[in-house]
């Protein structure tokens, strides 16, 4: 008889919900771990970045409180305080992610490193143990670039950024995606001067075009400075980046934010005849694995067939309900991303869910219907003296809703409702109707969905009805 029922790798965000699902379903569950309970999420990513923008933001508040006729001195940044307040927000959930908690549960909670030996056992902390089922969620981490003069240069990962004790001087990043943007706005909010350095030709560059360059003069209104289409060919003491046309940036730290890789190399996925490629383990779309029977992956590390893997915590949880339906209770259940939301967490928030413009024409709908509600016309924005922003929403031309791009503060906030539109495929006069208090930021994307019917509204045709109705008697 095997020893566990399920052997879960990886105690970050998706091995912690199978392993509690599983352990109250009453089965013998085994949560290995070789690193902090909570994973990155928890502990280097999620939390602690969430933290220190919220510290950021409110240095900011406090120096454009002038907005509103309220005279403040400018805020002094005690970084000691900063991190105090950092680490005691990763510590006040910590409990909920403990070793203590899970095996309260009823979980095996193993603190080594996992190895498989056999298609059905693994070795952790000098024993072997065997499964039934095994499920791979050991997550991923920074990439570390091949640039020459790196390695014997002193850099920065979202894993090391946050034990910082000085405050840098001068914060160089390599890359503009979500991890890079939402570190550049927090140091430089916290009076640090920042570069990012993007090899693309523009930051951001998954998100609708639109809509980042809109959040990159907000950031640079901030102080963030950006080299774009920047290739880094060397790095050298200082941290200094030397670009390909020959200039070089010195600062003080350098944080690389240039992707994720899958953590795949001390697993021993041969021994288990588990395939795996650059992206991750390779998966059906239940999250099984292509090539053992016995094996899943879940969150970050699961790259399934057709789709993908998806860097995000939440979709960490979207697997955990797949794997509980597939590999559980044996029904038909696969991922999908269609209406799957993401969020650069700046100010303001850039949240994407579903397809941009370009992912949809690339998709092959080449007849589509913008819809844009700048917030410059939204109450609640001008009160708050926050009119930046915009609701870009892209539609059928039957009003079905394929993405929606929204600039705005809070605008994760907002993502739900889209996000719950395109995956109960539910047609856009659903949100044109909606009852929305007032005034709030959420009315941009109802009265951008209103736009969409303005033109039948208006029609010549209405127009002659309501004509002939008007010399009707009243009922």
């Amino acid at each position: 008889m095997p020893d566990f029922d399920v052997a879960v790798i990886g105690a970050g965000a998706a091995g912690l919900s199978v392993a509690a699902i599983c352990a109250g379903l009453g089965l013998k569950v085994a949560l290995i771990e070789r690193g902090r309970m909570g994973g990155d999420c928890l502990n280097f990513g999620c939390v602690p970045s969430k933290a220190l923008l919220a510290a950021a933001h409110a240095a900011a508040e406090a120096r454009r409180a002038g907005t509103y006729g309220i005279r403040l001195p400018p805020p002094e940044v005690d970084w000691p305080a900063v991190r105090a307040h950092v680490h005691g927000a990763i510590a006040r959930i910590a409990p909920n992610d403990s070793a203590a908690r899970y095996r309260g549960m009823g979980v095996t909670v193993i603190e080594a490193t996992a190895r498989f030996v056999a298609a059905d056992a693994i070795e952790a902390g000098g024993r072997t143990y065997s499964f039934r089922r095994c499920v791979i969620a050991a997550g991923s981490a920074a990439v570390v670039p091949d640039i020459p003069g790196l390695a014997a240069v002193p850099y920065l990962t979202n894993e090391t950024l946050f034990e910082v004790e000085e405050r840098p001087g001068h914060l160089l990043i390599l890359g503009g995606g979500p991890i890079g943007l939402e570190m550049a706005q927090a140091h430089a909010r916290l009076g640090c001067r920042v570069t990012v350095v993007e090899a693309a030709p523009r930051i951001a560059a998954r998100e609708d075009e639109e809509l980042a360059l809109q959040l990159r003069t907000a950031l640079a209104a901030d102080g963030v400075a950006f080299r774009e289409g920047a290739k880094v060919v060397r790095v050298e003491a200082g941290p200094a980046l030397v670009l390909e046309d020959g200039s070089r940036i010195e600062g003080t730290h350098l944080l690389l934010a240039a992707g994720r890789a899958p953590r795949l190399d001390s697993l021993g996925l041969a021994a288990a005849g588990v395939e795996a490629g650059a992206r991750g383990i390779r998966t059906r779309r239940d999250l099984r694995s292509v090539s053992n029977k016995r094996v899943w992956a879940v969150g970050d590390i699961a790259d399934p067939e057709g789709v993908g893997p998806r860097a995000f915590t939440h979709v960490a949880g979207q697997h955990a309900g797949i794997l509980v339906r597939s590999m559980l209770f044996r029904l038909p259940a696969k991922v999908d991303y269609a209406a799957l939301p993401r969020v650069t967490y700046t100010d303001p928030e850039l949240a994407q869910i579903g397809m941009t413009e370009a992912e949809a024409r690339e998709a092959g709908h080449t007849d589509l219907r913008i819809q844009r509600w700048s917030l410059a016309e939204n109450d609640r924005a001008i009160a708050e003296g926050r009119p930046e922003g915009v609701v870009k929403l892209v539609v059928t031309p039957k009003g079905r809703l394929l993405g929606a791009s929204i600039l705005a503060p809070r605008a994760g906030e907002m993502a739900g409702t889209y996000g719950l539109m395109i995956g109960r495929k539910l047609p856009l006069s659903a949100l044109a109707g909606l009852v929305l208090p007032y005034p709030t930021l959420a009315e941009g994307g109802k009265r951008a969905a209103g736009e969409f019917y303005t033109p039948k509204l208006l029609s010549p045709a209405v127009k002659r009805l309501v004509g002939l109705l008007r010399h009707l008697p009243q009922a």
